[in-house]
């Protein structure tokens, strides 16, 4: 029987409510002045880093090669088809396409009637 006793927590319960649980925190208290003259400081050495690194970015631009210079001529090419054609179209021209593509369609993708009086 002591074995079954061997795990038994001893002593008083602490609750959460206990004063001695509660530990306050101590705050740093900050001087707003110097963190603004911190922030001014890091702004104005960022503007010259970026300043600096513009005239360099320059130089380490990424070339294209053959391959990627003709896809993106060729995207471009289709691209500009694809506007003249719609800007060759009016809007009624377009509804008219529409409205033929859609009674060439078959009547599985029309909605059928839910009703259930009829």
């Amino acid at each position: 029987m002591s074995d079954a006793y061997a795990y038994v927590a001893k002593g008083k319960l602490k609750l959460k409510c206990d004063s001695e649980l509660k530990k306050k925190k101590k705050h740093k208290h900050k001087d707003k002045k110097t963190d603004l003259e911190e922030l001014q400081k890091s702004y104005a050495e960022q503007q010259i880093a970026e300043a600096s690194s513009a005239t360099s970015s320059v130089a380490y631009e990424r070339k294209l090669t053959k391959a990627e210079v003709a896809s993106k001529k060729q995207q471009e090419k289709m691209r500009n088809k694809r506007i003249m054609e719609k800007a060759q179209t009016t809007h009624k021209q377009r509804v008219e396409k529409f409205n033929e593509h859609l009674d060439t369609l078959t009547e599985h993708f029309d909605i059928p009637k839910v009703s259930w009086t009829k």
